[in-house]
């Protein structure tokens, strides 16, 4: 008897929708300042990030999007800012990333269509 192994998209998928919060609106991180993430969340590297420096923001979001945990997106993702930047973002994350938050919150794809028209 064979058993399907799930692929590593698949498993990828899967990781990322357990961290997912219930809402967007769960997300209450800072709008501005500057935020310190955690070593659980950046064990080596780059640990400050600026929230008025586009490219800062944009990569405080890639690292809490890929390695938080579900606290960690509620405490430093921003509702607003993740919307804003989501047609940019989106971009810039790995495909099972993007499409496990899409799939959760169609208010992103809806900001995308937006800008792409």
């Amino acid at each position: 008897m064979t058993v399907p192994v799930p692929n590593a998209f698949e498993l990828l998928c899967a990781r990322y929708a357990k961290r997912l919060p219930a809402q967007l609106e769960d997300l209450t991180g800072p709008a501005r300042g500057a935020v310190d993430l955690p070593l659980h969340v950046v064990w080596s590297g780059r640990r400050s990030y600026g929230l008025e420096q586009p490219r800062s923001r944009m990569s405080l979001y890639r690292t809490v999007l890929a390695e938080g945990q579900r606290q960690d997106l509620i405490d430093f993702l921003n509702r607003d800012l993740l919307i804003a930047q989501w047609p940019v973002l989106r971009t810039l994350i790995s495909r099972p990333i993007r499409d496990v938050w899409e799939a959760a919150f169609p208010e992103l794809t809806t900001a995308t269509t937006a800008v792409d028209v």
